[in-house]
């Protein structure tokens, strides 16, 4: 009995005198530091820091040991006093090279977005075309002289430029609703590599702070608030490619506050018989500073622009009867020009101990105008099928979270809840039939797009041990509305139409080295707003339903293998196609598939990774034999081998690969798949100088970028033919450059 007291009398004591504690966690140039994991050795209670750098961490007393570490940075220990917990805590952790074995795969919900941000680490983006590259399994290809944005590959899906990938850079929206070219046009050329911090990523519809396009997954880019350092940079190769580059910290080692500026001009003119003529001009800029209880404000400005000339999709049977060679074009007029401007405003802080606040608003202005030429001659045999496609766009909108740690019953929980607002208005969206860039024979579509989204959605974390369960919903409201400006009297045609999307994940975290996970959830893609009001409402949000099974294990410590297996069925889906002006009924579709990724880092400097995926893409509602979704890819690889600062050198040899998939619904024309090898070396003199050299296509592999079954007709044939037409990849090209810090 006597004993029993005294641990009921321990047990008491411990808990008048176990308290929570405030603290921070900076860089060596006091700059905040977020998702830093802090945690309690004696009573293992744990906290993460937030965007601020500041952190509550309940359940301590005087003597006990904390442990604060972050990827890319040294672990710090720290023995708490009564100073700790009067004044705050106060944690600098010295930056290093971030090392595998230092992840730690239940630190968080999910270790995929550490793992890329350790690919990021070991082998640097050095252009805007290669940042989707570090989602693993994700392919892009370039058809249309540089300017245009990327035609995307992920999960089975030929997502086009964006019609199920959902992508945001510090809370911008990039996929463009009801655009020119086609629904979710997604431009990522108006980023300067060199600026990103993170790239965030998910697979699958299960996200609630992710809406519109996010069938296939999301991937959000953030951009640093301090560079550190200023550089230059310049790179000259052959097909007169040519980069520059400068950043320029603005405000030093100022306390609380960073300013920087960064600078790019790119030109490049290709392997083509008629020059690309290819230039863009970038311009960013952004200004961070610390307020009053290190809430931060980050303004950021940017504009970039581009212009060029294509060589267009070629047909192959063009290049068999030496009509021209695979360099060569039946229509050179093609090309065309864009910019976009951004203005963006965000703000975090710490409203109370237990409760943080993030927004952004933002403003963007956006022009395009593209022409293209896929059928030659097949629909006018005198001047040809060139087409226009042009708008002009302003877009408005603010994103808000909330996010609250609390309890439910006695296990640790945290509420995350947010709304926002996206409004479009596209001025003259175009579709006309023209000539040689300069003459409009007809206008096929004209009109003006007006459309809004709203949202809120609410997700909780409820922490059981090993056990993580995170239910959520979210709410959307669209209204779309257009003016056709092709009709004899003004009219507005307009629908709305609300969506909700519930999600369930499971986390079960079976040691610290083994996390299996459960994702479900509802997603949407919205269509066209010249579809919606055609169709009056039917259809116009179809879901997608998914689930994904899997898990994240590190066997050994510089090992991480990562698996999912996963399904996806999609609704009845009306698509706007912009090239042909018309309404496509795609119908239902479900598609299933294995991800498989390893992580190994051989060495300190030396990693390697590979990531494959293995897909089965169908039509549910067509007789076997003709349900293939055209370029869906049935398999694909991705990695490479890179040697991280080894005595002043760094580089990578990188591979991808693609393997035959179907052109068409039943498979009878194949778009051919490739393998490709790019190496990059530099090597870093102690004054911050680096010189490098970067080639693509080491192995100089005839491939294919993009390929289309395309039926179309050249002016001296009588019939059209429905065959593969291509652009074709890039052959060996070199390019050095040279850098310096400063």
């Amino acid at each position: 009995m006597k004993h029993f007291s005294t641990i009921l009398f321990l047990l008491f004591f411990y808990n008048i005198t176990a308290q929570n504690l405030k603290g921070v966690v900076k860089d060596e140039q006091n700059q905040p530091l977020e998702d830093a994991y802090i945690y309690n050795a004696s009573s293992s209670s744990h906290a993460h820091s937030i965007a601020n750098g500041s952190f509550v961490l309940d359940n301590n007393k005087p003597g006990d040991s904390l442990s604060i570490g972050l990827l890319g940075y040294k672990k710090t220990f720290v023995v708490l006093d009564e100073n700790h917990f009067n004044k705050g805590l106060v944690v600098v952790l010295k930056s290093k090279t971030i090392l595998l074995d230092e992840l730690v795969i239940t630190e968080q919900i999910d270790a995929l977005n550490s793992i890329a941000k350790v690919d990021l680490h070991t082998n640097p983006v050095n252009s805007s075309q290669e940042i989707l590259r570090k989602v693993p399994g994700l392919i892009i290809g370039q058809h249309a002289g540089g300017g245009k944005a990327e035609q995307i590959f992920l999960r089975g899906f030929d997502i086009d430029h964006g019609t199920d990938i959902n992508l945001s850079v510090d809370g911008i929206p990039v996929n463009m609703v009801s655009h020119a070219h086609g629904q979710g046009y997604s431009d990522l050329h108006f980023i300067i590599p060199e600026t990103l911090n993170n790239i965030n990523f998910g697979k699958g519809p299960y996200y609630a702070n992710k809406g519109d396009f996010t069938t296939a997954g999301y991937v959000d880019f953030n951009t640093k608030e301090d560079i550190g350092a200023s550089e230059i940079n310049f790179s000259y190769g052959q097909f007169n490619s040519l980069r520059t580059l400068a950043m320029l910290d603005l405000l030093g080692n100022t306390p609380n506050q960073n300013a920087y500026v960064a600078l790019e001009y790119i030109q490049f003119d290709g392997p083509y018989d008629s020059p690309q003529n290819f230039n863009r001009i970038n311009l960013f800029g952004k200004y961070t500073t610390y307020l009053k209880g290190n809430d931060q404000l980050s303004v950021s400005l940017s504009h970039f622009q581009s212009r060029w000339d294509a060589s267009g999709q070629i047909p192959q049977r063009a290049v068999d009867s030496g009509l021209i060679d695979r360099w060569g074009s039946i229509d050179d007029t093609e090309g065309g020009n864009t910019s976009r401007s951004n203005l963006n405003l965000e703000y975090n802080s710490q409203l109370a101990e237990d409760l943080q606040f993030k927004s952004n608003v933002f403003y963007s202005q956006y022009n395009f105008e593209l022409y293209s030429n896929f059928t030659f001659f097949l629909e006018d045999p005198i001047n040809g099928d060139q087409l226009k496609q042009k708008e002009a766009r302003d877009i408005f909108g603010f994103n808000t979270e909330f996010i609250k740690d609390s309890h439910l019953g006695s296990a640790d929980a945290k509420y995350t809840g947010g709304f926002g607002m996206r409004y479009d208005f596209a001025n003259d969206v175009e579709l006309s039939h023209t000539v040689n860039r300069s003459e409009t024979l007809e206008y096929m579509a004209l009109g003006d797009v007006n459309q809004t989204n709203m949202y809120a959605y609410i997700n909780a974390e409820i922490d059981l041990g090993k056990f993580v369960i995170a239910p959520a919903l979210r709410l959307d409201y669209f209204k779309f509305m257009y003016n056709d400006a092709l009709v004899p009297e003004y009219e507005t045609l307009s629908e709305t139409k609300t969506i909700a999307s519930p999600k369930l994940n499971l986390f079960f975290n079976q040691n610290k080295n083994l996390q299996w996970f459960l994702k479900t959830g509802i997603g949407f893609h919205s269509n066209d707003t010249r579809v919606v009001v055609q169709q009056r409402g039917e259809d116009i949000l179809p879901r997608a339903y998914g689930a994904d099974l899997g898990a994240i294990w590190k066997p050994f410590p510089k090992v991480v293998f990562n698996t999912a297996l996963w399904y996806l069925f999609l609704e009845q889906e009306f698509v706007y196609v912009g090239d042909g002006g018309i309404v496509e009924p795609s119908g239902r579709s479900r598609r299933y598939g294995l991800d498989l990724g390893l992580r190994y880092q051989i060495m300190d400097w030396l990693y390697f990774d590979t990531d494959a995926t293995i897909n089965n893409a169908r039509s549910v509602d067509e007789p076997a034999g003709e349900d293939y979704i055209p370029l869906a890819p049935d398999f694909t690889l991705s990695g490479g081998l890179s040697v991280n600062s080894l005595n002043g050198f760094s580089g990578a040899l990188r591979y991808r690969y693609i393997d035959d998939r179907p052109a068409n619904e039943d498979n009878s024309l194949v778009a051919e798949g490739y393998f490709v090898t790019d190496l990059n070396l530099s090597y870093q003199f102690k004054n911050n100088l680096t010189l490098g050299i970067t080639i693509e296509n080491l192995f100089d592999t005839e491939w294919n970028e993009t390929q289309f079954a395309t039926e179309s007709r050249l002016q001296n044939e009588l019939e059209p033919v429905d065959e593969i037409h291509f652009t074709p990849g890039t052959p060996f090209f070199f390019k050095a450059n040279i850098s310096y810090r400063f």
